[in-house]
């Protein structure tokens, strides 16, 4: 049996070309702020992943079938519904901090919001940190 590979994949597509090319200039300027608290917080620099992902850092995993890979610490990307931020250590830890960020929605490790402006940056940069020291220590939900 062939082994899986993943799609989304670390490239050397430019990310000022591909958050420029962002039609609206609300979601355009919402990542370029959400990159520079991502970039802040891991001390790493914007890289693409597949087409439309900007990750921050790295990690390498190792599933209990013995898969294994490396993926972002942190990440978002510009969907058409919503802006979709990757937390990779889950939100099982964040209850209070999710509780007082504002208007969003989430998935096992996303965070959706419709705009920056809904939410409590202060609080947004504390997530991104909390998660970044979790998925530094291990603590990852994917």
């Amino acid at each position: 049996m062939a082994k899986a590979e993943l799609k989304t994949k670390l490239n050397d597509a430019s990310v000022e070309d591909f958050i420029n090319k962002i039609a609206d200039e609300n979601i355009r300027e919402d990542c370029k702020k959400v990159s520079e608290m991502m970039e802040k917080a891991t001390g790493a620099k914007a890289k693409m992943w597949g087409a439309s992902i900007i990750g921050f850092g790295t990690y390498n995993y190792k599933y209990a079938s013995g898969r294994e890979g490396e993926w972002m610490e942190i990440g978002f990307s510009p969907r058409k519904a919503n802006l979709t931020l990757y937390i990779m250590s889950g939100f099982t830890k964040y209850a209070e901090l999710l509780a007082k960020i504002g208007k969003h929605k989430t998935g096992k490790s996303c965070l959706y919001v419709k705009r920056l402006s809904d939410l409590d940056e202060k609080v947004l940069m504390e997530l991104i940190e909390n998660s970044i020291e979790n998925v530094r220590k291990g603590n990852i939900q994917f």
